[in-house]
């Protein structure tokens, strides 16, 4: 799982065989360590729930958790749709989070291995 932030966005890009441990375990997570000390880390997740809100976050000391409901993500894993999209009201201004499927480069071929056929590959020269 990839994580991009920049500002008050949010993306994370997730690979098929995530989406698949995504949907069978009902989480996903990465661990970035800082320095060797235990608590220089932050994890950041993806999980599904039976909620009804479509996308959200949860923020703990060291980890930023972002939630899909368990059908939404169902309906994004298959289908052709390209992420799952929202802005949440955060008291000072908004969060915005995607969640995409990882495609696969056009420009290169090493790297694609666990990713989603890129729709414009089509299109590649």
């Amino acid at each position: 799982m990839k994580l991009r932030i920049k500002g008050n966005s949010m993306r994370l890009r997730v690979s098929p065989s995530e989406m698949n441990r995504l949907l069978s375990a009902g989480r996903i997570e990465e661990i970035i360590h800082f320095a060797p000390e235990p608590d220089a880390r932050l994890t950041y997740a993806l999980e599904t729930t039976p909620s009804h809100q479509e996308i959200t976050v949860r923020y703990l000391p060291q980890e930023v958790i972002v939630v899909l409901s368990d059908g939404r993500a169902r309906a994004w894993a298959e289908s052709e749709q390209v992420g799952i999209y929202g802005d949440l009201e955060i008291g000072t201004g908004q969060l915005t989070l995607a969640v995409e499927k990882d495609f696969a480069c056009l420009d290169r071929k090493e790297g694609n291995d666990d990713t989603f056929a890129n729709p414009n590959s089509i299109q590649a020269c």
